[in-house]
């Protein structure tokens, strides 16, 4: 399937649904006690996902331009980023192994070294991802051994799907190869992650059009060979519950559960756990979520980036970490998409509806 540039088009003006052009100042946002927020840049039109390499730049995923781009630590706000990479349609997903940059776009995963070297060609590892309609906004995730978790989103709001990896998270080896279901019944793994003892998460995106406050969106462990239960099911309290179009109970049998539900169509997007020593102690190894919020609930939700706290292995809680691009008008000055954690240990955050980068750090 050729690239459709009306995805684009339509991600667009749903990103922008009800959002102010201005971007926030950093007085209007607001993080714990210690904690400072500046600006990065206020040069990347839709900003999606991040990603920091081993010399501290922030790379940059811009979906909408088929690209990605670069940002240097110390260089002013309004510097124009330089392009790494372009010609990627839908490029989203980004993920460094040593000095490579792997660029998860619609058809599959490219591989180049960073910094590119004049002349140095990119490699394309795999292009044989399902294409579809709906949700073609790749995650990426890099096991310890190599290994690639790219997401395969569903092709739309509630349907039963016309190829068995969408709604998946699929797995290919670390050269590409030909990829296979990880686990299936994903409806949307909106954002991928490791955790330091080797187990993958995900946030999952609920479906439209039950209510404002059904389902919840989740945190999830994606496990090997397990069934989420989409499209029959959604997340309930302890088990799933069987979506109104089926209403099949047996459906929902033996499917694997939400680990943490999180509001009602906040619309988690990138995620990254915390290995740095910067934040305070409570902070390593929990979990950063953007919430990029609801464009369609009748009173918004979400627009913000929260902290999920493990226990035992296991998630227990999210606060909210830095918010203020809601506003009590519910006009909305920013739409957080990615996170990422510097090597310094501070925490990067993108907003794509103003280009906008920020930074947090923590000053005791």
């Amino acid at each position: 399937m050729p690239h459709d540039r009306r995805l684009v088009a339509l991600f667009a003006v749903l990103a922008l649904t009800g959002c102010s052009a201005r971007a926030a100042t950093t007085t209007e946002l607001h993080a714990p006690p210690g904690f400072v927020i500046s600006v990065v840049s206020t040069r990347v039109p839709g900003a999606r996902f991040l990603a920091v390499a081993p010399n501290g730049d922030v790379l940059v995923s811009q979906m909408s331009r088929d690209r990605v781009v670069a940002l240097t630590p110390g260089a002013p706000p309004d510097a124009e980023p330089k392009v790494v990479i372009t010609g990627l349609p839908i490029a989203h997903g980004l993920a460094f192994r040593g000095d490579d940059l792997y660029v998860a776009a619609w058809s599959g995963v490219t591989k180049l070294h960073y910094p590119p070297a004049d002349g140095t060609p990119h490699e394309t590892l795999f292009s044989d991802m399902p294409q579809g309609g709906d949700h073609n906004h790749r995650a990426i995730a890099l096991a310890a051994d190599g290994t690639i978790f790219v997401s395969s989103a569903s092709d739309c709001n509630v349907c039963i799907e016309t190829d068995p990896r969408f709604a998946t998270v699929l797995r290919y080896d670390a050269h590409g190869g030909k990829g296979t279901i990880y686990a299936s019944g994903v409806r949307n793994a909106s954002g991928l992650a490791f955790d330091d003892s080797g187990h993958l998460w995900a946030v999952i995106n609920g479906r439209d059009g039950i209510g404002d406050d059904l389902p919840p969106d989740e945190v999830d462990q994606i496990v090997g060979g397990a069934n989420y239960g989409w499209p029959y099911c959604y997340a309930g309290n302890g088990n799933r519950v069987p979506n109104p179009e089926y209403k099949d109970p047996a459906k929902c049998a033996g499917t694997h559960p939400s680990e943490l539900n999180l509001p009602a169509h906040v619309a988690p997007l990138q995620i990254a756990f915390y290995r740095g020593t910067q934040f305070p102690a409570r902070y390593r190894g929990a979990l950063f979520v953007a919430d990029h919020g609801s464009w369609n609930r009748s009173s918004k939700v979400g627009y913000k980036v929260v902290v999920v706290f493990f226990g035992n292995g296991r998630p227990q809680r999210a606060e909210d970490f830095v918010t203020g691009w809601l506003h009590a008008d519910q006009s909305v000055s920013g739409r957080p998409v990615g996170v990422a954690v510097g090597n310094d240990g501070s925490l990067y955050i993108s907003s794509d509806t103003n280009g906008t980068i920020y930074r947090v750090t923590y000053k005791p």
